[in-house]
């Protein structure tokens, strides 16, 4: 459950962080990139706790990035993850950046 935790507060973080990159379409993208980077933590954990199977997380991700995809928040809905594949690229990438 901890995880789950630690994913959220990732969430927030990764939007919070997201806005904050600044305007326009850069700050869609961060915030698609934050939210997305949030959203793939928490799904993760949940699988890995064995909460969501992966069709589940599928599910999820898919109805994650239809929902904000239409919304005002994130200007570039394909910048979403929509899979469980685009998530392990999504956390890939985030830990070459880091790293």
């Amino acid at each position: 459950m901890g995880k789950i935790i630690a994913a959220g507060i990732g969430l927030v973080v990764g939007a919070v962080g997201g806005m904050m990159l600044g305007g326009g379409a850069l700050m869609g993208a961060g915030v698609a990139t934050g939210l997305s980077a949030g959203i793939c933590a928490t799904v993760q954990a949940a699988q890995e706790e064995g909460i969501m199977t992966a069709e589940q997380v599928d599910q999820v991700l898919t109805r994650a990035s239809q929902d904000l995809g239409s919304s005002e928040v994130v200007s570039d809905p394909a910048a979403m993850v929509g899979t469980a594949d685009q998530c392990q690229s999504v956390m890939d990438a985030l830990v070459a950046q880091a790293g």
